[in-house]
């Protein structure tokens, strides 16, 4: 099937590669991937261990819809959290 191809200003294709997932076990809740995010595409959860009794921040997709494809959240992120696809049309 085709994919959903777009353009960049020069005229090139380009094909957008969406925020499908994060990573809670590598994620480090720097913050990063969501400042770079103007979308607000990404938001902070809190993961709580049980066991420890502890729990952290990390980030997780909250508004997928609002996603446009630059994969700036891959990019910032030191810790390569991020797991992206591409659409079908």
């Amino acid at each position: 099937m085709p994919l959903l191809i777009g353009k960049t200003r020069g005229g090139e294709d380009w094909t957008p590669t969406f925020a499908e997932s994060v990573d809670s076990e590598k994620c480090i809740g720097c913050g990063r991937c969501y400042k770079a995010c103007s979308r607000q595409v990404l938001g902070p959860t809190d993961i709580e261990d049980e066991e420890n009794y502890t729990s952290r921040m990390v980030m997780d997709i909250v508004e997928p819809d609002n996603c446009i494809g630059c994969a700036g959240c891959g990019v910032t992120c030191p810790k390569n959290c991020f797991s992206f696809i591409t659409l079908e049309i």
